[in-house]
């Protein structure tokens, strides 16, 4: 698999905290790095859905930036919280940015994958070309 790591929203609207000890308000920093590339996964490295969303991209010749929330020691679990907060879910990952948006979690990506909403969104964050 080709896929950018970085250890280093918006279709929700994402409240804000003050700043905290371990580097800066973890939403605003989810937003600063799913605008940084087309398409951005959170992922942690040993979640088989966090892979599976990654192969997917891949496959569909998407070049995505992943961040490993658990090879972040800084930030990664404040990161993780704040996701889930956003979500409303139990689970954190995989979260996917299109174009700077969120676009959900695995059952988010796979149903606009079969629906056929994916490919444009892809196409119009310029991470797609055909």
């Amino acid at each position: 698999m080709n896929y950018q790591t970085e250890s280093s929203w918006s279709s929700y609207n994402m409240p804000t905290r003050s700043n905290t000890a371990s580097g800066g308000d973890p939403l605003q920093r989810i937003e600063r790095l799913a605008s940084e590339n087309a398409v951005v996964i959170f992922s942690i490295s040993t979640c088989c859905m966090c892979h599976a969303i990654k192969r997917l991209f891949c496959g569909m010749g998407v070049n995505p930036t992943v961040h490993e929330l658990d090879q972040d020691p800084r930030t990664g679990k404040d990161m993780e919280a704040a996701l889930t907060r956003l979500l409303g879910s139990s689970s954190a990952v995989p979260v996917v940015f299109i174009g700077g948006k969120l676009v959900g979690s695995m059952d988010r990506v796979m149903a606009s994958h079969i629906n056929g909403t994916l490919v444009p969104l892809l196409k119009e964050a310029g991470a797609l070309w055909l």
